[in-house]
């Protein structure tokens, strides 16, 4: 496993800020760690990394305890913390040439740093001071330098705050280009940026896991179970509905796109492909309806703000 966290607790005096948690995550996996604020994932983040001890518990990074290995933990581990931590008044070419002396990159760094430079799409701006960039190209810095080691585990904690929506597409698709060969924890608020990058997430609630899956099967779960979504090739005659024994109720939701109320979904959908075939009717798709995931977030962690997006 690149990642092992077990039973993994962080007290502050009286306060539970994360409480007796695991997870694992293997290599070439991107998984979305959500919570509203305050949840704990940034402490569980800074535990994993090295960067706060846990109360009890145990993280492992690449087979590494990270309290007693905290040397090889660091060789394997990117890290961009929420609070991007910069030097300002260093350039930006310095500033990883500061990073690549501290990971002992030897004589391949000016070429290392050469293809982060231009993989992060910092070329224009390498000569200027890191203190006169834009936040979105401050945070390009700090995904720089969190992979400039060629690390095997990426933490990252809000990658896309502060970039625009163009940025915010290149970002994701370099993390899910660097992902396929590595393992990647990211937190975010913004679900289209977990559902675009992640296969699995785990969310946390008060300091504790109330959801580990894959997205698909998170939305399926907390799906509506009584209701089907049927989409048509054509217009059809709604008189015919009233063949369907296990249709309670209908809406038109868009031009042949209809919602089928039932208390036997299983039955309902055998029922609408039987009277399909009879009445010489084509289907595009029937499925149950589903939540968004931002549905599915709201009803785990009972917030009642809206979700970004």
């Amino acid at each position: 496993m690149s990642i092992k966290v077990e039973a993994l607790t962080k007290v502050y005096d009286t306060q539970i800020a994360v409480n007796n948690i695991s997870f694992e995550l293997k290599k070439g996996e991107i998984v979305g760690f959500l919570g509203p604020n305050g949840a704990g994932k940034s402490t569980t983040m800074k535990m994993i990394t090295g960067y706060l001890p846990a109360t009890s518990g145990k993280a492992m990074v690449c087979g590494f305890d990270v309290q007693e290995k905290p040397m090889e933990v660091r060789q394997r581990v990117g890290y961009l913390p929420e609070a991007n931590p910069l030097y300002y008044e260093m350039y930006v070419r310095e500033y990883l040439e500061f990073t690549a002396g501290i990971h002992k990159l030897g004589k391949d760094r000016k070429k290392r740093i050469e293809e982060m430079i231009s993989l992060t799409g910092l070329g224009k701006e390498a000569h200027k001071h890191i203190g006169a960039l834009s936040k979105g190209y401050k945070q390009r810095v700090g995904l720089a330098q969190a992979m400039l080691h060629d690390p095997e585990v990426l933490i990252l904690d809000e990658p896309t705050s502060g970039l625009d929506p163009n940025q915010i597409v290149e970002i994701r698709d370099l993390i899910k280009n660097i992902g396929s060969s590595k393992t990647v924890l990211l937190s975010t608020h913004i679900m289209q940026e977990v559902q675009a990058m992640c296969s699995r997430v785990i969310i946390i609630n008060n300091g504790s896991i109330v959801a580990d899956d894959s997205i698909e099967h998170l939305q399926q779960v907390n799906t509506k179970k009584d209701v089907l979504i049927v989409v048509f090739e054509k217009d059809i005659d709604t008189t015919l509905f009233r063949e369907l024994k296990n249709l309670e109720n209908y809406e038109n939701l868009a031009p042949k796109k209809w919602q089928l109320i039932t208390n036997d979904p299983e039955g309902l959908r055998r029922d609408v492909m039987q009277w399909a075939v009879k009445h010489d009717i084509n289907i595009s798709s029937l499925q149950a309806e589903t939540q968004s995931l931002e549905d599915v977030f709201r009803r785990l962690t009972g917030s009642k703000e809206k979700v970004a997006l």
